[in-house]
């Protein structure tokens, strides 16, 4: 086929497919097409309406979220029930990606804004599919290694800026 035509027939749909938008997600840039499609086949696609939470603090952490549309607000009430976003997140982001590797408690709850469809991919899902395929699985469990170290290096630096500008560490110096 001539490759214009290619082009007008093909790529467009592609770009809308569950698979190339699971090659945008940071933890999944690692996978070829093959591997693409394995994954689509082992996550979940969810629609939330306006307002719905999708896990509250304290839950037990079970997977991860991408946004393929749509908007998620991630929070934390204190002792007198006050919320503080910590982060609005939009298409194409991701959270909750510790969840695959370690069950434990949520430190903050996430709901929807507005309607939004997440992509889902869950430990017990990962944990069966590593048995039966681990090639794709090592990568991204690879992908997943990079992340949260790219996000705790980020940490660490925010927690150094925060320490600099804090008149305590000042006084005490």
């Amino acid at each position: 086929m001539n490759p214009f035509w290619d082009n007008i027939f093909h790529s467009g749909r592609y770009k809308q497919s569950l698979p190339y938008f699971l090659s945008t997600i940071p933890i999944f840039k690692k996978l070829d097409k093959r591997e693409l499609a394995f994954l689509e086949n082992i996550v979940h696609v969810r629609n939330y309406e306006t307002d719905e939470i999708i896990f509250s603090t304290g839950d037990i952490g079970s997977g991860m979220y991408a946004i393929r549309s749509g908007q998620v607000q991630i929070y934390s009430r204190d002792d007198q029930g006050n919320e503080t976003t910590q982060a609005l997140l939009e298409t194409g982001d991701f959270f909750g990606e510790v969840a695959l590797t370690a069950s434990r408690p949520r430190c903050a709850s996430a709901r929807t804004t507005e309607p939004t469809v997440l992509v889902g991919l869950f430990r017990s899902d990962v944990q069966e599919a590593i048995r039966r395929h681990p090639a794709p699985l090592a990568k991204i469990m690879f992908g997943l290694n990079r992340v949260i170290s790219d996000r705790l290096l980020q940490c660490s630096l925010q927690l150094e800026k925060l320490k600099a500008q804090s008149p305590e560490t000042q006084i005490n110096e």
